[in-house]
C-alpha cells in the first residue's frame, strides 16, 4: 500500500509552535502488538512517530478489519482527540517496536484555547490529516471491495434530485 505520507509536524507547525507542543510531550517505547487505539474508544491522546510501524485499521461489517494506512516516521497517529465526541474513528497497532512522542490532549486542547495562533496552527494541521486519512482510507476500501469497475476515485458524487 503505497500513499502520499500525511503532512508532518514540520513544516505545518511554525518552529515555535512545534517548540511549545514539544515541551508537553513525552517519549514512550511501545513493543510490537501495541493497541494505541480501538475504533469507537475513548480518544485522549496522540503521537508522533520517531521509529517503528503502525497500522491503521477499520472496522468493515461483514469483513475482516482492513488496514487503511502505515504512517510512519514524523508522521501524526491520532486526530479524534480535537474533534467532539473525542471518540476513536480509527484503530491503530505497532506492528515493530515503536518510539514515538505522547501528547496529551486534554493539555494540547488546552494550550490551543489559551493561543489563538497555536489553535489555528494545531486545526489546520490536524484537518490536513484528517483529509489525508479519509482519503487514503477511501481509496482502500474501494480496493478491497468495490466489485471491478464500479467506478473511479475520480467520479463525482451523484446526488439524487428530488422528482
Amino acid at each position: 500500500m503505497t500513499a502520499s505520507p500525511t503532512p508532518a509536524m514540520e513544516p505545518s507547525l511554525s518552529a515555535e509552535h512545534r517548540e511549545r507542543l514539544m515541551r508537553v510531550a513525552r517519549e514512550v517505547s511501545l513493543p510490537q502488538g501495541t493497541r494505541l487505539s480501538e475504533e469507537g474508544g475513548r480518544a485522549d491522546r496522540f503521537w508522533i512517530i520517531r521509529t517503528g510501524s503502525i497500522e491503521l485499521d477499520l472496522r468493515v461489517p461483514g469483513r475482516r478489519t482492513a488496514v487503511a494506512e502505515n504512517p510512519g516516521h514524523g508522521e501524526l497517529v491520532g486526530w479524534s482527540w480535537l474533534f467532539a465526541p473525542r471518540f476513536w474513528h480509527l484503530g491503530a497497532e505497532t506492528t515493530a517496536p515503536v518510539r514515538a512522542y505522547e501528547f496529551d490532549g486534554t493539555a494540547v486542547r488546552s494550550m490551543c484555547q489559551d493561543d489563538p495562533a497555536l489553535g489555528d496552527d494545531v486545526s489546520q494541521w490536524v484537518g490536513q490529516v484528517l483529509a489525508h486519512r479519509l482519503r487514503v482510507a477511501r481509496t482502500r476500501l474501494v480496493d478491497l471491495y468495490a466489485p471491478h469497475g464500479a467506478g473511479r476515485l475520480s467520479d463525482p458524487p451523484r446526488h439524487r434530485t428530488e422528482e
